[in-house]
């Protein structure tokens, strides 16, 4: 077996473990001592959600916050896979060595991301191979934001410093999420996006305010075209969220979209005023009543097309993610068949479930 091939074998058990380390113990409310009755089992569920308590994979839990989590997690995961592509186009073309690497370290670190993010799923008995099956089917979705193109290099910058900022802002609470496994991942890409946000804010500063005329063009047309798009990110309005309420009950989510959104804001606004860049929102403006800044209406129909599959690069993307899991069946398949050879049956140990699934 080739080495890097070994490598990714042992990488990907190493990224289940870290996730899923509660699997080997019992939850303190397991099925077998769990009350009889469905309402009295719900009620001390959800005085362990309020007590702040973590809930793991063995402890009993309504499926309905089983279903949530499914959902949530793997529309994140699905979010960080995609989302290398519209960065991954601009490795070959990123203007020094040095923009380059810092690049590929970056989309790399959004591939572990997905990987950790799968692993903590298939704690709550999905297997990725079915998650990534719903993706390349179309049936799962994603975040709208990686359905706009790159058209220049500015836009990586922009990416970094809106998209990577508003998944900050979104993220960080989730290191509180009352689901283990899931808040558990989230420290860890919470600390890589911190990064990512870094770089991007640093590529917008040296074309905004060290570069050409053309360059700050090139900065603020790519503002004007994120600006929204980043917006949309946290999900539509609390009035029209279904299920934003619930999540707050049960502690997976600890903002409202809007509340999040909102901060989000607050704290971009007065990164671009220093870049010397306008934000596109001629509604935008300090409100001193509320100590935050008032925004003008977002466009939730063109939000609503894009989750639909009609952004401008729906088709496109699902499309080169189709083409990269057929041309990485050998790597499954070669992969699988190592760890099927040198699994110890004596002691139970082998490959993680799932792990050949998804081919």
């Amino acid at each position: 077996m080739r080495p890097g091939l070994k490598f990714l074998y042992h990488i990907r058990l190493g990224s289940v473990h870290m996730y899923t380390q509660a699997l080997d113990s019992c939850g303190t409310e397991p099925p077998s001592v769990a009350p009889a009755g469905e309402a009295e089992r719900e009620r001390q569920f959800q005085e362990r959600i309020d007590r702040d308590e973590k809930i793991e994979p063995k402890d009993w839990m309504p499926d309905a916050y089983r279903q949530t989590l499914i959902r949530q997690i793997a529309q994140h995961a699905h979010s960080e896979i995609i989302g290398m592509l519209p960065e991954g186009n601009w490795i070959t073309r990123a203007p020094s060595l040095r923009r380059k690497a810092v690049l590929i370290a970056k989309v790399q670190d959004e591939g572990g991301h997905g990987m950790y993010l799968y692993s903590a799923a298939e704690t709550l008995g999905v297997s990725r191979g079915e998650l990534m099956a719903q993706l390349l089917a179309g049936r799962a979705k994603y975040s709208s934001i990686f359905n706009y193109p790159t058209l220049t290099w500015a836009d990586i910058g922009a990416i970094g410093w809106l998209v990577d900022g508003a998944a900050i802002m979104n993220q960080i609470p989730l290191c509180r999420c009352s689901y283990g496994p899931y808040a558990r991942a989230m420290v860890r890409i919470c600390k890589e996006e911190s990064f990512h946000q870094r770089q991007g804010y640093e590529i917008m500063l040296t074309l905004a305010r060290s570069g050409t005329r053309a360059q700050r063009e090139m900065a603020q047309d790519a503002l004007d075209r994120w600006w929204w798009p980043s917006l949309m990110m946290f999900g539509p309005s609390d009035v029209e969220s279904g299920h934003t309420a619930q999540s707050m009950r049960w502690r997976i989510k600890r903002f409202t979209n809007d509340e999040l959104r909102q901060k989000f804001i607050d704290a971009t606004v007065p990164q671009a005023r220093f870049l010397g860049l306008s934000i596109p929102d001629p509604d935008l403006r300090w409100d001193e009543a509320s100590q935050h800044y008032a925004s003008g209406p977002i466009d939730w129909g063109e939000f609503q097309a894009v989750l639909k599959g009609e952004g401008p690069c729906n088709r496109e993307r699902l499309a080169a993610r189709r083409a990269a899991h057929e041309s990485g069946r050998w790597v499954r398949e070669a992969a699988a068949a190592y760890a099927d050879k040198h699994s110890d049956h004596r002691t139970g140990t082998g490959p993680a479930p799932g792990y050949a699934q998804a081919s």
